[in-house]
């Protein structure tokens, strides 16, 4: 019986961190978002003529963006179902 809630309590704790991993993936994807079309109005605004080549690099590192947000998805989705942490208890 030891052993089952030892199990239980591993994939509650799992479950809470993928929560955390999701949420602060989201918030810092959120802010750099906010910050990164902020600056981009901004500086068009600023220089019309730049716009196209400013427009390319915001892409660029809009992607990079959201790959690290998916990382964190990639990593929580891991944990959720492919507990690597289970087999420890298991053996």
């Amino acid at each position: 019986m030891e052993k089952i809630a030892a199990i239980a309590q591993l994939q509650g704790a799992t479950v809470i961190a993928a929560a955390i991993i999701l949420s602060l993936a989201a918030l810092g994807t959120a802010l750099g978002f906010g910050l990164l079309g902020g600056k981009y109005i901004e500086s068009s605004a600023r220089q019309p003529e730049m716009m196209n080549p400013l427009q390319v690099k915001f892409f660029i590192i809009a992607g990079l963006l959201d790959a690290v947000s998916m990382i964190g998805v990639v990593i929580a989705l891991i944990l959720v179902f492919g507990n690597p942490l289970l087999s420890a208890l298991n053996g």
